[in-house]
């Protein structure tokens, strides 16, 4: 949450000429209402079922970029489907870092919503752990989206050389 997927996946897509697809976007257009209104008019639930729906269709189709919600890669099954058809990047953003983020992201995630500092931080501290299973990390302290995303086309088109080369 907040780390920048968004703006990152958008300029990754534009470098790599291929089109960007941000899974809540294109919930939020089906329902015609932000997420944070989904989970209190639909409920939870019902948001994250159609988020695997969708998110599944998306992973079995090539050459795109996608940038999940925050909670989309709690859920096991997502996590398997993204991890055997597509690459996955973590953008790592330290706690002390995004801790100065909270205050412009909290009033549109509904999982912040009432939370004390320590039980974000919990939350924060908890998702990293499932956030580990990727394919590369990306430090995202001190650097700017344009660097981040550069850096994920480089590593994209070195990961591609190497495979050609076998």
């Amino acid at each position: 949450m907040g780390v920048g997927k968004t703006t990152i996946g958008k300029l990754v897509a534009k470098k790599l000429y291929r089109d960007f697809i941000d899974i809540d976007e294109v919930i939020e257009k089906e329902y015609n209402m932000p997420v944070s209104q989904i989970f209190t008019e639909i409920g939870e639930t019902a948001f994250r079922e159609r988020e695997k729906s969708i998110i599944t269709d998306v992973c079995n189709q090539k050459l795109q970029v996608i940038s999940l919600g925050g909670g989309a890669f709690l859920q096991e099954e997502i996590r398997k489907v993204c991890l055997s058809s597509s690459i996955v990047f973590f953008l790592d953003l330290s706690w002390e870092s995004w801790k100065d983020r909270i205050s412009l992201i909290i009033d549109s995630r509904p999982v912040l919503q009432g939370k004390s500092l320590e039980e974000i931080e919990e939350l924060f501290y908890k998702r990293q752990e499932i956030y580990s299973i990727h394919h590369s990390k990306v430090e995202t302290d001190n650097h700017d989206t344009e660097g981040v995303a550069d850096y994920i086309v480089e590593s994209l088109k070195l990961a591609w050389e190497l495979y050609e080369s076998n």
